[in-house]
This record gives structure tokens, sequence and C-alpha cells, in this order.
């Protein structure tokens, strides 16, 4: 069973990669091509559920030689609980996204590009499943620079708008430094080592450890979005076709994730502050994102905020289990990973739900700013219900699925805080008080959206001749949306999986103690849910009976009014006001407001904008600086032979000097 796991996760990565070739041959006017590369895609995702699912259910871990050899090293591959854990979103996301596409992204109406786009979508799901199987250095980068190329050219794919060509470069440069970062810690723990194997590394000197992890940590943290690391992100999440937005936050993000994790656990132990300084960049991370996340006015840049807020919550239950371990309290180690493990399939769920509703609006109307919308509820309901249930779940509210998570990462906080003194208590405190804070914004921040978006009267032209989406469009929605309520009201379902990971992640955990069907009240989440249920659908009945149908119809938030116009609602920027105002000292918001003046004032606008506080205010002013600094070291290209020989001969013999030990 241990090598049919493995082979199976191997065919879903080979399925994936060859997904968007056929259509290279295939007529680009017909959805054959559409439907093919989501044929292939489903075809993977069953072999990964189907790995996935011998991995839960107790098949051991299985290690595959590819017919490579680096520096006389085997290539291997692997399957283990942590691997399969992240597998099953991988190909589910990708696999959901695809058949969206046939929908959202057909080649009919994306001629230049879509062919393209196949292509690379694919060869994104394969080299994220690469990643997380790889055993050896040279696989994970192999796998690693697959995903960060694909990636490049899914962003980009409609590349003739300039602000999709800057995301997509600002992406290259980030996933550059990177990759940097991790072959620096490759390379230090080849020197530790002598190997380039992902194994056996505990035995290495806990200060190199210590070292490799840091590196490790920045690669990864870029690549996961982490704030202040997160610069790359809102724009290539808001520019992106929404399928490909929706696999790179609910899944290319989480191989940040999943790199630390295994880091964590191929190491020697950390020390408390390692585990202490994840849980603060976690919380810094959820607090800012979400902050800025309530700001925005394009509705596909305030769910990349959102992305970087949930990856918060993940790096604060990954922080946590850190910190537990080296304090050796099992059961806040336990809750720890345990609420960053599912809050990992958490935020793939109702993040890919929310995105694909977003797509679905720009899909309907061509509009993607908030206040050009309005009053869609009517025109695609379906589209509206579907949301709903994603904002309801990245709320963290029962009874859906980001509950749960949530909730364990708030009894993990508890215990510490109980249980532990000093340093330690004060963080834990802390962290309580950010995730609470997180919820109330990000509550505030969904009501903003959904009402403005789907409730009240059209804003504009487009948004009064919206139309609801295809079938292919909802089918994956709906999905989505009930695996949210699945996870939420039987939390249960999740266990064999999150046991699997767990123990791949310290396999100490399993050997004594409660286990973490014990520790999580999984039995009361249930319990709690299907009581909240059956009031919900008690106080519905009631309504219904009450309510006069039809009603009398008017326009929202008429107040009033004898002639009201849509121009009278609340907008975006109002909305959000208040709290924009009281969180001025952290998001340092632009407003630019025309004085209205005299009886018959003239037309007057208002604008308001956050620019991100490290691409727009530090890492772009920076590089202005750099390039024009560099102009002035155009002497040094002379344009002849003889200079750049010159240049040559220079530094070979600064080379020669520097070099230590017996050259001959």
């Amino acid at each position: 069973m241990a090598i049919v796991s493995a082979a199976l996760a191997v065919a879903a990565i080979a399925l994936a990669a060859v997904s968007g070739l056929p259509g290279l041959w295939l007529a680009r006017e017909r959805p054959a091509p559409d439907r093919l590369a989501a044929s292939l895609l489903g075809l993977g995702a069953i072999c990964a559920a189907s790995a996935a699912l011998l991995v839960a259910a107790g098949a051991p871990d299985a290690t595959l030689a590819l017919p490579w050899r680096v520096l006389g090293e085997r290539v291997t591959v692997g399957l283990d609980g942590l691997s399969a854990f992240f597998l099953l979103p991988i190909f589910g996301i990708a696999s959901l996204g695809s058949l969206y596409a046939v929908g959202d992204f057909p080649a009919a109406a994306h001629p230049r590009n879509a062919r393209r786009l196949r292509v690379a979508f694919g060869l994104l799901a394969s080299g994220v499943g690469l990643v997380v199987i790889a055993r050896h250095a040279f696989a994970f980068l192999a796998g690693w620079e697959l995903m960060a190329l694909a990636c490049f050219f899914s962003i980009t794919a409609e590349d003739e708008r300039e602000e999709v060509r800057r995301a997509g470069f600002v992406y290259l440069a980030c996933t550059r430094a990177s990759t940097l970062a991790l072959t620096g810690a490759f390379v230090l723990l080849h020197s530790a080592s002598h190997s380039f194997a992902l194994d056996g590394l505990a035995q290495i000197d806990p200060a190199t450890g210590r070292a490799v992890f840091g590196l490790a940590l920045v690669g990864f943290a870029l690549k996961a979005g982490a704030m202040p690391l997160h610069l790359w992100l809102p724009g290539a999440h808001a520019m992106a076709p929404s399928h490909v937005s929706a696999l790179l936050s609910g899944v290319m993000i989480k191989v940040g994730i999943y790199g630390i994790l295994r880091m964590a656990s191929l190491l020697p132990p950390l020390a408390a502050g390692d585990g202490a300084g994840i849980l603060a960049l976690g919380a810094v991370s959820a607090v800012a994102g979400v902050a800025f996340a309530l700001g925005q006015h394009p509705l596909k840049r305030l769910l990349a905020y959102h992305s970087i807020e949930n990856i918060g919550i993940i790096l604060m239950g990954v922080g946590l289990a850190l910190l537990g371990r080296s304090l050796g309290n099992r059961e806040v180690e336990l809750l720890g990973i345990a609420s960053a493990l599912l809050h990992v399939w958490n935020h793939a769920l109702f993040k890919a739900l929310l995105f694909f509703g977003a797509g679905s609006v720009i899909h309907a109307t061509g509009e993607g700013e908030l206040d050009r919308l309005g009053g869609l509820a009517h025109r695609m309901p379906a589209t509206a219900l579907l949301f709903g249930v994603g904002a309801v779940a990245i709320c963290g509210l029962p009874p859906l699925n980001g509950f749960v998570s949530e909730l364990l990462l708030y009894l993990g906080l508890l215990h510490t805080l109980v249980e532990q003194g000093g340093a330690p208590r004060m963080l834990a405190g802390a962290a309580v008080v950010a995730l609470a804070l997180v919820g109330g914004l990000a509550a505030a921040c969904f009501v903003k959206a959904f009402g403005v978006v789907f409730l009240g009267e059209p804003r504009s032209a487009a948004a009064a001749r919206a139309h609801e989406s295809s079938r292919s469009m909802l089918a994956p929605m709906a999905v989505l949306a009930l695996l949210c309520v699945a996870i939420g009201v039987a939390p249960q379902i999740a266990a064999p999986s999150l046991e699997a990971a767990v123990r791949s992640f310290d396999p100490g955990l399993a050997a004594a103690g409660p286990g973490l069907r014990e520790v999580a009240p999984f039995d009361s989440i249930s319990l709690g849910a299907a009581l909240l249920l059956g009031a919900l659908a008690a106080a519905a009945a009631v309504a219904a009976r009450r309510v006069r149908w039809p009603a009398p119809r008017d326009a929202t938030w008429s107040c009033g009014y004898a002639e009201p116009s849509p121009r009278m609602q609340v907008t975006a920027s109002s909305f959000a006001d208040t709290l924009v105002g009281i969180l001025r000292w952290l998001l340092w918001p632009e407003v630019d407001a025309a004085r209205v003046a005299g009886p018959f004032p003239e037309p007057a606008r208002l604008d308001t904008r956050l620019p991100d506080p490290v691409l727009d205010r530090v890492a772009l002013p920076v590089a202005r600086r750099l390039a024009e600094a560099s102009t002035r070291l155009r002497w040094v290209q002379q344009g002849h032979l003889h200079a750049y020989v010159l240049y040559i001969l220079i530094a070979v013999v600064v080379a020669l000097l520097t070099t230590r030990g017996d050259l001959g």
C-alpha cells in the first residue's frame, strides 16, 4: 500500500503537468481543450485523493527513487501524512479551478492567451505537488522553480495590461529572492550533513540547524506572503484570472507553510524564542492583513489582503506548536499544529470559494470596483448565496469550517495562558487579543463587501445588466460551499488526515498521552452546530409564516426619500471610514477630497487610497533611487572590447589574491 500511495501521488503530478498540452494542437475556438484539461486535472485530483485516503487509513510512509543522480546521490520523492494532507487541497482546488475556467476563461473568448494559461495552470499545480513530496533538495528546488515560473506565466496571462505586467514582475523579483534564501539553506545543510537528502537532519549541530531554519523561514515566508514579506501578493492575486487567484491563495502560498513545518520536523528542536517569534509574526500579519483589507475598494484586492490575514492565523498556530514543543507542553503543541493544519484546508476552501464568487461578479458585470456594483443579489442569487457562505466561513463564525480551526487556536492559546508563566503567558495573552481583533475586523470587512456588492441598488449600468453565471462556474462554488458546511458541522471527517499529518510533524505526539480526538472538542462542535442550524431553520420557518408575499418593494436604504437614487447609498469608503480612521496610525490612508463651496457647487469627487506599506512606501521608492543612482555608472560601459577584457583581468587578479590555500 505504501508504494501504491506514492505512485498515485506521482501520477497526479504527471497528469497535472500534461493537462494543458493537448489543447496546443486542438482548435482554440471550441470548448474541447478546456474540457480536456479539466478532465485530466480531475483525474489527477482522484489520484491525489486516493493517495491521501490510503495514508489516512494507515498506509506507511513510502519513498520512490527517481532516475536522476545529483553529485552521486539518488533523487527521491515520498509520501507521508504531512505531504498527503497538502496534496488534497492542491489537486482539489486545481481541478475545480480548471472546471471554473471552462465558463470564465474559455479559449473561444480568449484566443490569444487561453492556451498558454492552460499549460501554465497545470504546470503550477504539478510544481506545487512535486514540492510537497520531494525528499531531496534537488527535487524540492526543481518543483519550486517549476511552480515559480508557471505561476509567473499564470499571473501574466492577460499581459496586454500594464498593471498585470507590473504585478508579474514584482512577483518574479520576490520569488527569485525566495529561491536564493532556500538555496543558501540547502547549501548550509549540505555542509553540515554532507548530503542533499531531506532526512536524518536531527543530528546536525543545533546552531547550524537554527541558521538553516532562519534562511528557510525567510524563503518560505516570502512565498506565503506573510507581512511584511507580502509585497508581491496583493497585486498578483488581484491581477491574475480568478481561477488562478483561487489557486494562488488557496494552494500556492500554503507551500510556504508546508516548508516551515517540514523544516521544523526535520531539524533539531528549536528554542522557545523561535516559536514565539513565528507566533508574533503571525499575529502581526493577521492584524495588518485584515486592517488593510478593510480599506480596499477593488474586490479581488480586498480578498488578497485577507490571504495575508489567514496566513497570519496559520503562522500563529505553527508558532504555538513550536512554542509548546520547546516548553514540553504536549497539549499546546497538539492544539497549535492541529489548528494550523486544519486552517490550511479551511482557508483553501473558503478563499477559493470567495475568489470564484468575485470572478463570477466580474464575469457578469465587467466591474471589480466595489462602488461600481450593488444590487446583484436579485440578478445573481446563486452567486450571492455562495459568496455569503464563504464570507461567513472566513469570519470564523459557526457553523462553518473557519470557526473550527480558529477555536482550536483559541484553546491552545488559553492553555498557554493557564499553564505557563512569564513571557509565554504574556505572548499568549497578546495573541488572544490579536485573534479576537482579527475576527471583528474580518466581520466588518465582509459586511461591507457583501452589502456593497449584492445589496442595495446597482451603482452602474454594468451592474444593472448583470446575469447569473454558467453552471460550470457555479458547480465548483457549490462543492466548496458544501465542504465548508461539512467540516463546520462534522469536523471529525478531517480527523484521520489530521492525525496522520500530526504524526509526520512530530512522531512523539502520537507516542503517549491524549490524542487529537481527546484534546479537540469535535463532538461538542458538532452538537453546537446542529443546535444552531436547528435554531436558524426554526427562525426561518417562523419568518416565512409572518412575511407577506409578495412584500411591498422599495429601493434599499431609501430612508424615506421620495426619489432615492443609487448615489444616496452607503459606499465602500463611507462604510469603512470610521474603522479606517481609527486605524489611521497603521494604514496611513491618502485622501483626495475636492472642496465643496457655494450654493451651486461643481461636481466633486472623493478618492481614498491605501498604498501598500512595504511595496509602495519602501520597496518601489528604494528601487527607483537605486535605478537613478546606477545611471551615474554608465561610464563603466565603454562599448570597447579592450575595456571589458581589462575588467575580466582585474576580476581574475582579485580572485587570485583573495583565494586561500594551495592553488596548485
